[in-house]
């Protein structure tokens, strides 16, 4: 196991009605601004109970922050809480609506331009943020972590702040979702674990069981979900995948990866793909290319999450390579460019902007410009 320090500020608060609690843990005082998406938490009732957990607090509001949240955006929102002289935020939404907070907590406190910071990667002088969670996928509910898009450029990047001071989950808000946003949500949770597992072996048997058993149960509630979304404890199970995927637990001395990611939120840049339907794009291709260096790993997730035991090596990693994709297909994704209507313009700016930038992600340090189009090119 690697040296580490760690240390999770985010209280996690989960359960039905437990949105009427944001009275009891939002300082009394504060003028709040609450942010939202495009507008669904008023038809699902979410909106209606989180104005009436405040109605004693002075609020703002702000509407619009879109899926891979704007710096175009974000900065109307920041200019408004500037000019209300608002001291806390209350992101009411999915992971984009969060990552766009954790970015406004910086702006409103940064004298200069908020995309300046996206630039510099990380900020530490912020406004609290607090997070009532709609959508399950990112894990941005309980971690420092946002990744924000500047449409001009069609850039997309990962950003750092301070972890929100709590976070309330009621799985029941998740009723509503629409099965395509729910299939992304699962996908991108499902490769923020593999991001963090899919690398050495024997660096720590605690992480690696309980990456799997995220892993496993993503596996198994999938198909339940897809016939009985509103099936409150599957939904529960689904929202702490989400969230224990991605605030820290699993990354504790172990390697991790990312190079997925990187290259997909290239792809979302674009092409404005959803994130998570990107992953289920290119993890497949990651996991071919690289299949090599990660040949260890590959038969471990093999064995203990697909049940893949006979064969030699290489057709046992071929199975695991095939049976992830298939996971994300079971979701409804597609898992291959063309489908997507992607094609060589966006592999070759993909290559030219790694090339420019000389990045060398993955745990190795393996995936470059070169390799970025080897994995587009296995799966377009």
């Amino acid at each position: 196991m690697n040296n580490f320090s760690f240390q999770n500020l985010t209280r996690l608060i989960m359960g039905k009605g437990t949105i009427a609690r944001l009275s009891e843990e939002i300082p009394a005082g504060k003028k709040v601004m609450i942010t939202f998406g495009g507008g669904s938490v008023k038809k699902n009732g979410v909106y209606d109970q989180v104005k009436a957990a405040l109605k004693d607090y002075q609020t703002v509001e702000f509407w619009g922050i879109e899926p891979n949240p704007a710096i175009e955006t974000l900065r109307k929102a920041i200019a408004l809480g500037k000019e209300e002289n608002v001291d806390f935020l209350l992101a009411v939404g999915g992971g984009s609506v969060i990552d766009g907070t954790k970015l406004i907590s910086a702006g409103l406190l940064y004298e200069g331009d908020a995309w300046e910071l996206v630039q510099k990667g990380s900020a530490t002088h912020t406004v609290p943020l607090a997070t009532v969670l709609t959508l399950p996928a990112t894990g941005s509910e309980m971690n420092n972590g946002a990744v924000i898009s500047c449409r001009e450029t069609q850039e997309k990047y990962p950003f750092y702040a301070h972890f929100p001071v709590f976070s309330i989950l009621d799985p029941e808000v998740t009723f509503s979702l629409p099965p395509y946003q729910i299939a992304c949500g699962m996908a991108d949770t499902f490769v923020h674990v593999m991001e963090q597992y899919l690398t050495k072996t024997g660096e720590s048997r605690v992480m690696d069981r309980w990456a799997e058993g995220i892993l496993q149960t993503l596996v198994e509630i999938a198909p339940q979900i897809h016939e009985n979304k509103n099936d409150y404890q599957l939904m529960a199970d689904f929202m702490m995948c989400a969230t224990m995927g991605l605030n820290g637990f699993i990354a504790l001395g172990v390697t991790e990866d990312w190079s997925t990611h990187m290259i997909g939120h290239e792809i979302t840049a674009l092409t404005g793909l959803t994130h998570g339907h990107t992953l289920a794009i290119v993890l497949p291709g990651t996991m071919w290319v690289l299949r090599e260096p990660k040949k260890s790993k590959l038969l471990q997730l093999g064995a203990r999450v697909f049940g893949i035991t006979s064969g030699t090596e290489e057709e046992r990693i071929e199975k695991t390579i095939q049976r992830t994709e298939a996971f994300f297909r079971s979701l409804g994704l597609t898992t291959r460019l063309h489908e997507e209507n992607i094609g060589t313009t966006v592999i070759e700016e993909i290559e030219k902007r790694f090339n420019e930038r000389q990045v060398h992600f993955g745990e190795d340090g393996l995936v470059d410009g070169k390799t970025a189009k080897e994995i587009l090119e296995r799966v377009r």
